[in-house]
């Protein structure tokens, strides 16, 4: 049977957290869709709340070390990724965008991606096409047709057509489809050969 890895990002804030709550049911609809095709899931959560100084110390070093190298490894070698934010202020949070500023250029490019947003009101659900989405276009991603925005309001046991449940269910049938006929990732990220920037301008 054929595996492919999932990389699960979050970067809620609180505990518990509507961002890793949606996080995980994108990720385990994903599975079913992925299942239904024979196709079996890895799955690594990396929650960014539990990486946030870790990350912050890599944005003025430039080298990012303990916790935050294994989950950039994780990101950056997983077939598919499903990437969650909070919204604040009409785009992605700061910790999501640093922790994107961490990775290599060119390290997501061509990789398919489910992109996540959550917020308080449902005026913030145009943030995940004006911002998500040009971001994830500028680092050259797959991204799934259907994004998945999710207001308060969202959370209930509706299942009608444009209900939360069914919104999920859709965009991962589109990101299975994506990650069954997309090959499994090259290598795994890893970041032996990665040389500081200090480094590079003490050899030149």
């Amino acid at each position: 049977m054929t595996t492919r890895s999932l990389a699960v990002l979050s970067a809620g804030l609180s505990v518990p957290s509507s961002t890793r709550v949606l996080a995980d049911r994108l990720a385990a609809a994903t599975a079913r869709a992925l299942a239904e095709r024979g196709v079996e899931v890895e799955t690594h959560h990396v929650e960014l709340r539990e990486l946030a100084h870790d990350v912050t110390n890599s944005v003025l070093t430039g080298f990012p070390t303990g916790g935050l190298r294994e989950a950039v490894n994780r990101v950056v070698g997983a077939d598919g990724l499903i990437a969650v934010t909070p919204i604040f202020t009409a785009s992605y949070s700061g910790l999501f965008k640093s922790f994107v500023d961490v990775l290599e250029p060119g390290a997501l490019t061509g990789k398919p991606v489910l992109l996540g947003a959550t917020a308080g009101s449902a005026r913030h659900s145009l943030a995940v096409d004006h911002a998500m989405r040009p971001l994830f276009a500028h680092l050259r991603t797959l991204t799934v047709p259907t994004a998945v925005f999710a207001a308060s309001e969202d959370w209930d046991n509706s299942t009608d057509e444009r209900s939360l449940l069914h919104r999920i269910d859709r965009a991962a049938a589109e990101f299975a489809g994506l990650l069954d006929r997309s090959a499994p990732a090259s290598g795994t990220g890893e970041l032996d050969d990665f040389v500081p920037f200090d480094q590079l301008i003490a050899r030149g």
